[in-house]
């Protein structure tokens, strides 16, 4: 069986090769890369991220991403957003108020309400609003998945939403738009549901799902 092709998008912030290592145990061939070429042919693309939403906007941007991130997702190809990298598909951030996101999530990244500690740092069960979501499925009755953050999406169509957490109030944990699918949480670090999560995106990107 031949192994889609998945780029994982290198602009040089932490925490890429784990992403990578985890496509690959799950049967992608997975390459981090800032090649535009190999990005645009690829079978799917997936963007990590950690840190600060502007911080990593500014270095999508200056690695010269931004374009071919637009491209990949506007091509209809399976596209995943992790962490922060899902932040930033959103319009806008509240951590980060003059910087742009990518925008293909309209919305807005918002801080958490106070209430219990921030940021949550600590396993948590997903609530999955659509149980038939190709990305969810097989994760488990009870599927607890490792969370750190302070900021959750709220996007302009609450359709978009795929799963939530309670975490002193209703938290959104996963969103999909169309080809395009975002979690705040660290799939590669949430053992069985999250590697069956990254197993899901590599068969939709191969054509089996």
């Amino acid at each position: 069986m031949t192994r889609p092709v998945i780029a994982v998008l290198d602009y040089g912030i932490g925490n890429l090769h784990s992403a990578q290592k985890a496509l690959e145990h799950e049967g992608a061939d997975a390459r981090l890369t800032a090649d535009p070429v190999l990005i645009a042919d690829a079978d799917g693309v997936v963007l990590p991220g950690v840190g600060a939403f502007g911080a990593c906007m500014d270095a999508l941007r200056v690695a010269g991403l931004e374009d071919p991130a637009h491209a990949a997702a506007d091509s209809g190809r399976p596209f995943l957003g992790i962490c922060v990298g899902m932040q930033m598909l959103f319009t806008k951030s509240e951590e980060n108020a003059g910087a742009a996101g990518l925008g293909l999530i309209p919305g807005t990244v918002t801080w958490i309400p106070a209430g219990p500690k921030i940021p949550q740092m600590q396993w948590n069960r997903l609530d999955i609003v659509d149980p038939d979501e190709p990305m969810l499925r097989g994760l488990g009755d009870e599927p607890y998945v490792y969370f750190v953050h302070s900021l959750h999406g709220v996007p302009d169509d609450d359709s978009v939403v795929a799963a939530t957490v309670e975490y002193g109030t209703t938290i959104n944990a996963a969103f999909r738009r169309d080809n395009v699918f975002a979690v705040q949480f660290h799939p590669e670090k949430s053992s069985r549901p999250g590697l069956r999560l990254l197993a899901n995106f590599v068969d939709i990107c191969g054509g089996r799902s």
